[in-house]
């Protein structure tokens, strides 16, 4: 899986993030993810295109959160779409993913 990432400040943003996360790229998404996060402690995903997410991409989400934390990394997310969003109020994800509005948001929030 291909991402866009550029670094603003020692922070990796990543985007170009695929339409839909589900069971069928979760696992990919899990591992080109994991490759590309290495020794990376200030990450935020650009959801922006992200229009459908199930369990499956949830748990992608969440395994990549873990892996952050694990080595002492934070990670944040912005421009969630409103169906994702949903998505993730209903699993109580906006609990253990710092959610904000914009770029400019998720970057001060360092």
């Amino acid at each position: 899986m291909k991402f866009n990432t550029q670094d603003i400040k020692g922070i990796l943003i990543v985007s170009a993030f695929p339409k839909i996360l589900d069971a069928s790229n979760a696992m990919e998404f899990k591992t080109d993810l994991a490759k590309l996060l290495e020794n990376r402690q200030q990450v935020v995903f650009d959801m922006s295109a992200v229009s459908f997410i199930d369990s499956a991409g949830c748990g992608a989400l969440i395994a990549t959160l873990r892996m952050l934390k694990n080595s002492g990394g934070v990670l944040k997310i912005f421009a969630v779409q409103k169906q994702v969003r949903s998505v993730f109020e209903l699993v109580r994800m906006h609990k253990i993913l710092d959610i904000l509005n914009t770029l400019e948001e998720a970057i001060d929030s360092f």
